[in-house]
């Protein structure tokens, strides 16, 4: 049986849809097998709430009297990139705050950046604004201070270049001393190690060919409604894949964009690596068609059967070599342990799986409710050879 988007929003419109998590599916189709499962299920739903780097807002702060055209601005003492129009700038959620030594990124410290003003403005809170311009005959004024609510601001929209990565490694340090990292802090000599996917709740890992998302489809984004607007930088469709389809390494990414003033500060949050930086955690959920008994076996793909590899933070990543020193699967990594080359490592999630499920849920509520349908995408990413 072969289903289309269009019939299963028919479904949910009349309030027949059927909808279950990326986790209940493997019950179902455990239970019921794959052809069932597929005549039986429309849509299942994944989530992710994760650290996502590639992040930021686009912001139009509104003209002021007499009119600038702002050549630096800084929200809370953060740069922002304004080389856009007059009163339009980006927030990197990265950027670090200027200016303070106590932010400065070194071991032991934590810092603050683009990513908490953004979650600052989300929480209703009131964040100063500071612009400079060299002035022009359209554009008098040379500088400006204010204090802004995102309520106050005509526009700010979340977009984001690259997010929900599909799969990513598992990092552990060979080196005898601890070194800090975007994957967080890691002991010497592989005494722990960090993941950052969700694993069978992960978006991508739900449609790895990419099946069924692409530009204009329509997802739970912080915790509002947004869209993937293509492809996400470092999209990489081609590496090795199981016979499931899912990647052993990191592959697709997605670009998403939302309006900001429609999410939840719950599900946007900004987050400090010690001694390495700033990052947003965002709360993302996509939801997958079941269009036929492919996507049906795809979405009800097990932890243990999506693997990723063990890399080495403290020589091989810096230096660019190509080294996996073992490969390990979710079960196993949630858990909290591995066994790498003979030794029992701890792990921990940069992700927080409970959340991921909570999305999940949130998601299939509102396509129950008829608050939420799919859409076909205008294209799909590029799946590769």
């Amino acid at each position: 049986m072969v289903k289309t988007i269009a019939q299963i929003n028919a479904r949910i419109r009349e309030g027949k849809a059927v909808v279950v998590t990326a986790e209940e599916i493997i019950d179902i189709v455990e239970t019921e097998g794959v052809k069932k499962a597929a005549e039986t299920v429309d849509v299942v739903t994944t989530g992710t709430f994760s650290p996502m780097c590639s992040s930021g807002a686009f912001i139009n702060f509104g003209h002021a009297k007499p009119r600038l055209r702002a050549t630096k601005v800084w929200l809370n003492d953060v740069p922002c990139y304004t080389g856009i129009a007059a009163v339009d700038l980006y927030l990197g959620a990265t950027e670090l705050v200027e200016g303070d030594p106590e932010n400065k990124v070194f071991p032991g410290e934590f810092n603050y950046g683009g990513a908490h003003v953004i979650q600052e403005l989300l929480a209703g809170k009131r964040v100063i604004l500071r612009a400079k311009s060299y002035g022009t005959d359209c554009y008098p004024a040379k500088e400006l201070v204010k204090e802004i609510t995102l309520n106050e601001l005509p526009q700010a929209w979340l977009y984001n270049p690259r997010n929900a990565y599909q799969n990513y490694v598992c990092a552990v340090n060979l080196s005898d001393k601890t070194i800090y990292t975007y994957m967080g802090m890691l002991k010497p000599r592989m005494s722990n190690a960090t993941f950052a996917t969700s694993g069978c709740l992960s978006p991508l890992l739900n449609d790895p060919l990419f099946r069924t998302i692409g530009l204009g489809t329509r997802i739970f984004l912080g915790g509002g409604i947004g869209y993937v607007t293509g492809a996400g930088t470092q999209h990489n469709p081609t590496p090795n894949r199981r016979e499931n389809g899912t990647p052993t390494q990191p592959a697709g990414a997605i670009a998403v964009q939302g309006d900001l003033k429609r999410m939840d500060a719950k599900w946007v949050r900004g987050v400090s690596f010690l001694g390495y930086g700033v990052s947003l955690q965002i709360g993302l959920g996509v939801p997958i068609p079941i269009l036929d008994e492919q996507m049906a076996a795809y979405c009800a793909v097990k932890d243990e059967e999506i693997t990723t590899g063990v890399i080495d933070f403290s020589h091989d990543y810096p230096n660019g070599v190509s080294r996996v020193l073992g490969e390990v699967n979710y079960r196993d990594l949630k858990s909290g342990q591995i066994v790498v080359d003979g030794k029992t490592v701890p792990t921990s999630s940069l992700s927080s799986q409970p959340g991921a499920r909570e999305i999940a849920v949130e998601l299939k509520e509102w396509i129950q409710a008829g608050k939420f349908e799919l859409t076909e995408p205008i294209e799909t990413l590029p799946a590769g050879e």
